[in-house]
């Protein structure tokens, strides 16, 4: 398996829809919202990472990384999500790649730091599901 993850393009713009459809479509803990989410943010020019992971030129995982609104007013902080891996991709290591990558590009871009409501689902991310174990130093 070759993964190579690059940013999202404007054509990719469907595929990804219908990867983060089918990614959730059997998802207790979701909405079913996730695609309509991303591209509000992407028509509000607020995806400030959004990166697939392709494999044999097709469309395998998206990541979308936007800004948030701390209570106390800083900046430079970071929401996750969704990140979205094809059911029959997923459990391969594609999101931790996705991940690796979508931090070092927060990061790159003077990030300071990246909040998710689920820490759960990135177990493998955290320290005692509180601090993140990369070199963005992340909380919950």
């Amino acid at each position: 398996m070759k993964i190579t993850i690059r940013n999202e393009q404007a054509a990719d713009i469907n595929a990804i829809t219908r990867l983060i459809e089918s990614a959730f479509q059997k998802e207790e803990h979701s909405s079913h919202t996730e695609q309509f989410i991303v591209n509000a943010l992407r028509y509000d020019d607020q995806l400030i990472v959004s990166l697939v992971a392709i494999e044999s030129e097709v469309i395998v995982g998206h990541v979308a990384i936007s800004p948030v609104k701390l209570s106390s007013g800083t900046n430079g902080w970071y929401g996750l999500g969704p990140i979205s891996i094809s059911p029959e991709h997923q459990r391969q290591g594609i999101g931790s790649m996705l991940m690796k990558a979508a931090l070092a590009e927060l990061k790159r871009l003077g990030g300071l730091g990246c909040v998710t409501g689920r820490p759960c689902l990135l177990r493998s991310f955290w320290i005692r599901g509180a601090f993140w174990s990369s070199t963005c130093g992340c909380f919950s």
